[in-house]
C-alpha cells in the first residue's frame, strides 16, 4: 500500500523562536533568521525563491523543508464606499473570503486612519447559526496558521499588483477583526499562533488594541484566551438577549447558555481591563421586541460593554428579514434611555453581498452547477 506523504509546514506559521532555531541547527548565522521573517512577514513574498539575500543553498534547504503556497485570488468585488471583498483559493481548491474596509470619515467629520481586513479562520461554519450564509454549505476545516496570515499578506500583493504600494511602504492593513467565515475560537492553537504573527514586532507588528477576536459564545475557550499576555478586543456575537430567542437562531446556545457565557466574559474582563464589544444583528420579527431591549440592556450594564446593532442584511435562501429604519431607531433609543452606550454599525459593502460568506456561497454554488 502506497504511503501518503504529510503536507509540508508553510513557512507563514513560523514565529521568530522557531526560525531562529531551524536555522542555526542548519549552521546559519543568527541574523539570517531575521532576514527570513522580513521577507515572509514585512515584504509578503510569494515564493522563497524572491528571498534574494539568503543564499542559494539556504533557499534549497527552506523549499526542501518547507511550503510557501500563498492564497490564490479567485475573485474580488469593490463597493462604491471603496470596500474590497476578496475570494481566495486554497491550494486544495476551498475557498474563502476576506473583506477590506477603508479608512472614513466620522460623524464628526474626522478621517480614520483605520484601515481594516475581515479575516477568516474556517473554511465554512459548524456552528449553523440561523441567519448567517457561512454555515450554509457547511464545514470544510479549519484554517492553518499560514491561511489565516497570508489572508493580510495576500492584500498586501494584491496592493503591489495594483500599482500603489512598492516593498517596504506602510502596509495597508493595520486594524484586524476575526469575523470573517468560521468560529475563531473553535480554530484555537492557529487563531493563537496567527495572532501572535500579527502582533509580533519581527511579524506584521499590528497592536493587540488594533485586533479583535470575535466569537459566537464558546466559553471556555473565552477563559483560555483570557489567560493570555496579549490585551486582544473580545467581540460577542450575541444576536439574543434571552435564551429563549438565542437558543432558536444560535444553536451554539444550548450548549453555553447565556449565564455561562456572560461569567465566561466577565472573567476576560477582569483578566484584562478591557471594555468588551456585543454584536447584535437585528432580525425583524425575532429578537427586536421590548423584552430583548430590556434583557439586553441589563447584560450590556453587567458587562460595562458596548452594543453594536447590525440590520440584517438578507441572504438569498434564508427566510429573515431586515427590520425597517423605524425599528432599529427605537431599539437604539430605548438601550440609551436604560443608559446603555450603543451604536447603529455603518454598513460597508451593501452592493457586494456584505455578509459574511455570501461570496463564496454564490461561487460554490456557480462552480457545483458548471
Amino acid at each position: 500500500m502506497r504511503c501518503q506523504t504529510e503536507t509540508p509546514r508553510d513557512l507563514r506559521s513560523l514565529n521568530a523562536e522557531e526560525a531562529e532555531d531551524l536555522l542555526s541547527g542548519w549552521g546559519h548565522k543568527s541574523y539570517r533568521a531575521k532576514q527570513l521573517l522580513g521577507w515572509l512577514y514585512k515584504k509578503s513574498v510569494g515564493s522563497i525563491d524572491e528571498m534574494t539575500d539568503l543564499p542559494q543553498g539556504l533557499r534549497e534547504q527552506l523549499a526542501a523543508s518547507f511550503a510557501l503556497q500563498p492564497l490564490k485570488l479567485a475573485r474580488e468585488q469593490c463597493s462604491v464606499d471603496g470596500t474590497v471583498k476578496f475570494l481566495w483559493r486554497l491550494e486544495d481548491d476551498q475557498l474563502i473570503e476576506s473583506v477590506l474596509i477603508p479608512a472614513s470619515i466620522g460623524r464628526d467629520g474626522s478621517q480614520s486612519d483605520r484601515r481594516t481586513l475581515c479575516v477568516s479562520s474556517q473554511v465554512g461554519c459548524a456552528y449553523g447559526c440561523k441567519f448567517c450564509a457561512s454555515g450554509l454549505m457547511g464545514y470544510k476545516r479549519n484554517l492553518d496558521a499560514s491561511e489565516i496570515v497570508d489572508q493580510v499578506l495576500a492584500v498586501e500583493r494584491w496592493r503591489l499588483s495594483k500599482g500603489t504600494w512598492s516593498i517596504g511602504s506602510e502596509p495597508l492593513v493595520n486594524n484586524i477583526v476575526m469575523m470573517g467565515m468560521g468560529e475563531p475560537l473553535a480554530n484555537y492553537d492557529n487563531l493563537l499562533r496567527a495572532l501572535e504573527i500579527f502582533n509580533a514586532p519581527w511579524g506584521l507588528n499590528i497592536g493587540a488594541r488594533k485586533i479583535t477576536v470575535s466569537t459566537s459564545g464558546l466559553a471556555p475557550q473565552i477563559r483560555r484566551l483570557a489567560e493570555t499576555p496579549q490585551q486582544y478586543h473580545l467581540a460577542i456575537s450575541l444576536h439574543g438577549a434571552t435564551d429563549a430567542v438565542r437558543d432558536k437562531i444560535m444553536p451554539i446556545n444550548r450548549k453555553y447558555p447565556l449565564e455561562e457565557l456572560i461569567s465566561a466574559c466577565e472573567a476576560y474582563q477582569q483578566a484584562k481591563g478591557r471594555m468588551i464589544w456585543v454584536e447584535y444583528i437585528l432580525i425583524d420579527g425575532v429578537n427586536t421586541g421590548l423584552e430583548q431591549v430590556e434583557a439586553l440592556g441589563d447584560l450590556a450594564k453587567r458587562l460595562k460593554c458596548k452594543v453594536n446593532l447590525i440590520p440584517y442584511n438578507p441572504v438569498d435562501s434564508i427566510q429573515l428579514k431586515r427590520p425597517s429604519d423605524g425599528i432599529v431607531s427605537q431599539f437604539r433609543d430605548a438601550l440609551h434611555h436604560l443608559g446603555v452606550r450603543v451604536t447603529v454599525r455603518i454598513e460597508k459593502g451593501t452592493d457586494i453581498d456584505a455578509a459574511c460568506g455570501q461570496l463564496r456561497l454564490k461561487s460554490e454554488k456557480k462552480f457545483s452547477s458548471a
